[in-house]
């Protein structure tokens, strides 16, 4: 099916009508409940990839990760398929496992930044609801599930290689998944799981899927491209309002240059402005108070927070966040203030910049390759809470690719429990909108901060606690506190 401008010269294709994600989630809120339900996403709804640009590749792979790419990012015209058919050809004696990793570093290093959080917002609300959620795309199902997994979309409907003992066949098993063929495919899927499809909600935003979209009983074009567009607008279909996925504009470069003179700036005049004192502890608060709040206000980022009693007291504490951008450094001493530390990664000792004033304000470095030399470089840590410093660490161990905080390690909840100070969650909603995990540019905008009551570790089992904690999370970002 073609996806070009179906209005006729000069005259711009009908647009459907829109809500906002607050209103198609009380919609889903409002709606039925449990697995009979389901909720099936199609790429194109999820991601913004049409203007992704290709990550540089080294290695053997260079040439079958660069294909896979293209076709991933493809707009939708009939010629997808056989970008994939080409990609599984020249797969073929890769084992399942070796296309699994690929598949993975696809999305880490090619497009996890262009997920859309409002529709991540919408798969939290359908798995909430009991409903049965499915990822599906024009691609195969080892593209797919990266995303699906940092989604917690646990079913992916696409098209599947053919496996052999000794690896990849170079064939596709049965039909590549694009128009008739991915709806077959999620009809065949409603029907094994139970899944009333005529009752659920179809997420896309090309008109390959309009056969798939018109079985089901809500239909939600997102970014839909022309032809989608005006079908959406002649049946009444509603779009949900969803920003760009762009690229950094150069002004972003601009304010971030800035922005770290100022860190730096603002660092120096903080140790100068209480060198006095000549008490260390003094000089940390205030090179952190000037340090984070120069470079925020120069790139344009406000912080919104709700809960900053909690951040007051009772101290000492664990102050747990969730790790999402570069920028989180700056954001979560600017919120809890003075008389905290932190921890981070031992690579960062060696950073021309941030290693000099990771160290001035005692943060504690940890080997994160070795699970025994973490432990043994965290003891120190319990010292310093017994001393009366807070301590500020993100339990995930590392920035995750969504908005969806990763497993939490224990090891913050055992630095808490042994010094006896309580934990409390620092909820960071959309850092990734002013910079992205790997991103060292910042883009302005506001950042939402939720500082939750403090959580005393107690005596019961540590496992439990972690996952009380980790849920505190999700259940902040799903109901954000007003």
């Amino acid at each position: 099916m073609s996806t070009r401008d179906t209005g006729t010269r000069g005259t711009p294709a009908p647009a459907p009508s829109t809500a906002t994600i607050d209103e198609m989630i009380a919609a889903i809120r409002s709606g039925p409940r449990g697995a009979g339900i389901g909720a099936v996403f199609d790429l194109t709804a999820l991601a913004e990839l049409r203007s992704a640009p290709a990550p540089r590749w080294r290695g053997p792979d260079r040439g079958l990760a660069g294909t896979l790419f293209d076709q991933l990012r493809h707009t939708g015209e009939s010629s997808a398929a056989d970008i994939l058919e080409r990609a599984v050809r020249d797969a073929a004696g890769r084992t399942p496992d070796e296309l699994t990793t690929l598949g993975e570093r696809l999305f880490e290093r090619g497009w996890y930044d262009r997920l859309r959080p409002e529709l991540l917002r919408l798969v939290r609300e359908h798995i909430a609801a009991g409903h049965t959620v499915v990822m599906t795309g024009d691609s195969a199902e080892f593209q797919l599930r990266p995303a699906a997994t940092a989604l917690g979309i646990p079913h992916v409907v696409g098209t599947r290689p053919a496996v052999a003992p000794d690896g990849l066949t170079g064939l596709i098993e049965g039909e590549v998944a694009y128009g008739p063929e991915k709806a077959a495919a999620v009809s065949e899927f409603a029907a094994v799981h139970g899944m009333d499809l005529g009752r659920s909600h179809v997420y896309s935003g090309s008109a390959g899927d309009l056969l798939l979209l018109s079985r089901a009983g809500t239909q939600v074009p997102v970014a839909p491209d022309p032809v989608l567009a005006a079908t959406a607008a002649e049946y009444g279909w509603v779009a949900p309002v969803v920003a760009a996925r762009t690229g950094p504009r150069p002004a972003d470069y601009l304010r971030t240059l800035l922005g770290l003179f100022a860190l730096l700036g603002g660092a120096l005049y903080g140790v100068l402005r209480k060198s006095y004192t000549r008490d260390r502890r003094a000089m940390a608060d205030a090179l952190m108070k000037y340090g984070t709040a120069w470079p925020l206000w120069l790139c344009g980022i406000r912080l919104r927070v709700t809960g900053t009693e909690n951040a007051r007291g009772p101290r000492p504490a664990v102050f747990l966040f969730n790790h999402q951008s570069q920028f989180d450094v700056l954001i979560v001493p600017a919120v809890l203030g003075g008389n905290v530390t932190g921890v981070g990664k031992k690579e960062l000792i060696r950073h021309p910049i941030f290693g000099p004033l990771m160290r001035f304000v005692g943060v504690t470095f940890i080997d994160r390759s070795n699970t025994d030399l973490a432990r043994a470089s965290l003891a120190p840590v319990v010292d310093t809470l017994r001393a009366g410093l807070s301590v500020a660490i993100a339990p995930e161990g590392t920035r995750s690719y969504t908005a969806q905080p990763g497993r939490f390690k224990k090891g913050a909840f055992h630095m808490a429990e042994q010094a006896g100070v309580p934990v409390i969650p620092v909820v960071i909603r959309n850092a990734a909108d002013i910079g992205r995990r790997d991103s060292m540019i910042a883009r302005s905008g506001v950042v939402d901060v939720a500082i939750l009551p403090p959580i005393h570790m107690g005596t019961g089992e540590l496992e439990e606690k972690v996952a009380e904690v980790r849920q505190r999370y999700l259940d902040t970002l799903r109901d954000w506190p007003r």
